[in-house]
């Protein structure tokens, strides 16, 4: 996490070539396993559960879903081997910020030119902005809302990493300046693959933050049986007994959420409920886990010899990234209706 691009290379090419993890979602003609969301969902809650530093979620949580969604198989038969294969690290620009999708605040234009089509304007926050190779941009066209492919060597493109909370995700800001780029996809009819697209990542987001929340859990359980005081391990005493059973309870009503996303995503359930569902129940239970694991850690969770505080951190950035609980709560009420509400 301290490094320039903020992920060991090594672990990146050993991920793709050899565990063949980005390509579990992919279709086999493009060079995947042909799986589903059930099965990458289990790769998230372990990446999740490693604190991996590495652009998987822009990539395969992302990129890959947008790839899909779009129907352009020229385009994926172009562009997903690279990525499936790990040389091509990828990423999305919904809109200017990492905030719940809104397809009225998408602010970047885009527009026709004699070889093809040149992208305007800027976005504050892009995960792994500054390591993608291949940059998949929400913009408006004359059509309406489209989504093009920009080289990160592109002429007009800038790029500046950004510092955050959370040490092992990296985001980096945007700029736009007439930059070429290639349409994915029928021009302005991207808002229904993008709209399914951020539904796919608040669900590989949920897996990845039950991995972080079991992994917390663990940790506390494991040291409140080894950490001796007054004579006893503090795990024998209620406060802590208590503590780690609303962990648990936390933690696998989570898992049951982020599962049932999973499968919905597959096509057996309502995939816009069971998202909003899964983002709002993750979000919470890992930050409480991350929180209680650290209360039960004590001091030496606050110091960086400990990975206890960098839970803390990617649970934190994790619960407000595209959408805090309360935003999807609200979300969710608008899906199923409010009760007494004509």
């Amino acid at each position: 996490m301290d490094s320039p691009p903020g992920y060991d290379s090594r672990v990146w090419r050993a991920l793709a070539a050899e565990l063949g993890v980005l390509g579990v979602a992919v279709p086999d003609e493009f060079g995947g396993a042909g799986a589903g969301m059930r099965e990458l969902a289990v790769v998230f809650e372990e990446t999740g559960a490693a604190l991996l530093c590495a652009p998987l979620y822009a990539t395969a949580g992302l990129a890959i879903p947008a790839l899909l969604a779009s129907g352009d198989r020229e385009a994926m038969a172009d562009l997903l081997p690279g990525v499936v294969d790990g040389s091509t690290i990828a990423t999305v620009v919904f809109n200017d910020a990492l905030t719940a999708w809104d397809p009225a605040a998408v602010t970047l234009t885009a527009h026709r030119t004699a070889d093809g089509h040149r992208v305007n304007g800027s976005a504050a926050t892009v995960l792994d902005g500054h390591n993608a190779d291949l940059i998949l941009v929400a913009a408006r066209t004359g059509a309406g809302l489209s989504l093009l492919a920009v080289r990160a060597d592109a002429p007009g493109l800038d790029r500046r990493p950004l510092a955050g909370l959370d040490r092992t995700r990296r985001t980096a800001r945007l700029r736009f300046d007439d930059v070429p780029a290639r349409l994915i996809g029928a021009d302005g009819a991207a808002e229904p693959w993008l709209a399914r697209t951020y539904q796919l990542g608040l669900t590989a987001l949920a897996a990845e933050q039950v991995g972080g929340a079991q992994r917390c859990l663990d940790m506390a359980v494991d040291y409140a049986k080894h950490r001796i005081q007054f004579g006893r391990p503090i795990g024998s005493f209620q406060a802590v007994k208590h503590r780690c059973a609303d962990m648990l309870v936390a933690v696998e009503g989570a898992r049951s959420a982020a599962v049932h996303a999973a499968e919905a995503a597959d096509g057996h359930g309502d995939l816009p409920t069971a998202a909003a569902v899964a983002k709002m129940v993750c979000s919470d239970a890992y930050l409480q886990a991350a929180l209680d694991n650290l209360r039960i850690h004590g001091g030496i969770g606050f110091t960086w010899e400990h990975d206890a505080h960098l839970y803390v951190r990617r649970a934190k950035a994790a619960q407000l990234m595209f959408g805090g609980p309360d935003l999807h709560a609200q979300h969710l009420a608008e899906l199923i209706g409010t009760p007494g509400k004509s």
